[in-house]
Order: C-alpha cells, then structure tokens, then sequence
C-alpha cells in the first residue's frame, strides 16, 4: 500500500469505476457468510448505488491517487432506502467501505468524519446509519465513535436484523 495523506473528497462522475471496485471488494468479504442468492442480490444493490440518483453527496477516500475508501451521504431515509417506513428525516450514511488492502489506515474514520461534518454544513443535528452484526468491526467503530442504538428505527432484512444508529452531532468528536 502507498504511504503518504489520506484524501477525503467528493465523488466525481470519473470515479465511479474505482468506488465499485473498493465496494464490491470491501463487502466481498460477506460473501461466504451470506447464502449464495442473497450475496449476488447485496452486491447486485451495492453496485447499483454508485449511480442511484438519490444519493445527495458521495465522498471517496485517495491514497497515492488511489480510491481506497468511499460513503454515500442520503436527505432522508426515504431517499437511502426507497421507503418512508423508518421516518428518518435526518441524513443517512450508508455503504462505508474500505478496500481490504487499506484497512487499518485510519480510513473508515476520516469518511465518516468528513460526513458528519457534510452532514452537519447542511444543517443537520443528527444522523442515521444502519448495520448488522455481521459487520461487527463497523459495529465496533460506531459505538467508538460515539454512534447509539436507535432501537426505533431497527428493521428487519429477511431474517436478518439490520441495527440502526444515530449519532447527535453538538459535541461530537467527530466535528472537531
């Protein structure tokens, strides 16, 4: 891996390639955990997000010039999810991910960092995210980083619990 800065910055039309690649390899590793169907339905739904029209903002992780890492910024959990049925009408932050060959660099925290503070110029004093146990080193860095449980807003996929979080950004850590 390169040495050197972490860039954060939007997303540009070019860099669609690049943001599948790192999505289609960060979440790969769910693969042989999920049964063969569901995983190609996931990756089929993470790869068309790169070019969903209701994103509001996707900011993408470079190192050496590289995209190692990217997030999709939503108004509103109707715009992340198609449904009004979580009435989150705050943003949302879905899809983090960061290539397996970067993990460790402090990656995945300086995006969602970047976020919130996005997040927080549009105005907003909370945001959403939601994720499974599955994913428990995300789960690890959301509580670390000062994430809480929104029991409320919790929703079943399947048999699957996908965990909602929220984060109240006056005083986050994450802003400063």
């Amino acid at each position: 891996m390169t040495t050197g800065s972490i860039i954060i910055r939007a997303a540009k039309e070019s860099d669609a390639e690049a943001i599948t690649a790192v999505l289609v390899d960060a979440y790969s590793q769910y693969e042989q955990t999920l049964p063969k169907e569901r995983w190609e339905e996931y990756k089929e739904s993470i790869i068309a997000s790169v070019s969903g029209a209701q994103t509001k903002k996707r900011l993408v992780a470079e190192l050496g010039r590289e995209i190692i890492g990217s997030v999709f910024l939503f108004d509103s959990s109707e715009s992340a999810y198609g449904s009004s049925d979580l009435d989150i009408q705050n943003p949302v932050i879905r899809l983090l991910a960061v290539s397996r060959k970067a993990r460790g660099l402090g990656v995945a925290t300086e995006l969602l960092r970047a976020s919130v503070r996005e997040c927080h110029a549009w105005g907003a004093q909370t945001v959403h995210l939601h994720t499974s146990d599955m994913m428990d080193a995300a789960v690890r860095l959301y509580e670390h980083l000062g994430f809480e449980r929104a029991f409320d807003k919790d929703i079943m996929n399947g048999n699957l619990l996908v965990k909602s979080y929220r984060l109240q950004l006056g005083g986050s850590t994450l802003l400063t």
